[in-house]
């Protein structure tokens, strides 16, 4: 992950499957996959399929639905399952991400707020370069490298997250992740970052907002500054919305497998621990 690289227009296609490659091995975030829901005992190769094509339909509701007639004349008829097809790679937002804003302020009338691009996962080759010609359009910065092939993104969910101060937006982390992983309890991961709105913070110090993941069931994270005080990030009331500034927050994200927080600390301060309390 990365705190503080700036956006850069130039990104190649191989420089953005390096970085998420790269990143994909670092990540430890995801709800139980379909495979998982089944998973469970010793079961025949051809049983497994089969609940796990259920557990699909279980999970996913919208993709078909099996349903009996209404009874006429006392004969009861069974209708055959509507037709249905895999989800096309755009139905699944391989070629365009899912954005959801985790939280947003201001601070000496300077507007900022901290946004997650979630992009599906590739099934294929030909969606993973469709994806990667979708993300160099989006104008992703150019962070560090180290992947062979487009196809190494396969299977794998990526996401961005960026930080927009004054009308300027910055990739601050990154990361990917696959199906199986998964956060429970009070596992957590996160990054630290400045907040410069007066002009005097350094990217070695003034570490004030931090970001990161937690298990869909953490209420509160706290998070600890250098002088020893401390900020409460925790879920809003049920029907709050996202209406105006909100910080301090947790968050779904859509297309995330994991839920989201962000703490800032007063100016001045740096971050220094952050743990799931609740």
């Amino acid at each position: 992950m990365s705190a503080d690289r700036e956006t850069n227009h130039d990104m190649t296609h191989r420089d953005i499957a390096f970085l998420l490659a790269d990143a994909a091995d670092e990540a430890e975030i995801g709800i139980a996959p379909y495979q998982a829901v089944v998973r469970g005992g010793r079961r025949r190769k051809a049983r497994r399929w089969a609940l796990a094509a259920a557990a699909a339909l279980v999970i996913a509701g919208s993709t078909g639905t099996l349903a009996l007639a209404g009874v006429t004349g006392g004969d009861a008829q069974k209708v055959a399952p509507a037709a249905t097809r895999p989800p096309a790679g755009d139905e699944r937002h391989v070629y365009e991400p899912q954005r959801s804003d985790l939280a947003r302020g201001t601070e000496h009338g300077k507007k900022w707020k901290v946004v997650i691009d979630v992009w599906g996962a590739p099934r294929n080759k030909a969606e993973a370069q469709g994806q990667l010609d979708a993300m160099t359009g989006s104008g992703l910065g150019k962070p560090w490298v180290n992947v062979r092939d487009a196809s190494e993104l396969i299977g794998k969910s990526s996401y961005f997250v960026r930080l927009t101060l004054d009308g300027k937006a910055s990739i601050k982390l990154l990361g990917a992740f696959e199906k199986g992983d998964t956060m429970a309890g009070t596992d957590l991961t996160s990054g630290a970052m400045p907040l410069d709105t007066s002009g005097t913070a350094t990217s070695r110090t003034d570490q004030r907002l931090v970001v990161g993941q937690v298990a869909t069931t953490a209420q509160e994270v706290t998070c600890t500054w250098d002088d020893g005080s401390t900020t409460e990030a925790s879920r809003p009331s049920p029907g709050t919305g996202i209406v105006g500034d909100f910080e301090d927050a947790i968050r779904p994200a859509d297309g995330s497998r994991s839920d989201w927080f962000v703490c800032l600390g007063p100016e001045g301060r740096t971050y220094k621990a952050a743990a799931v309390t609740k």
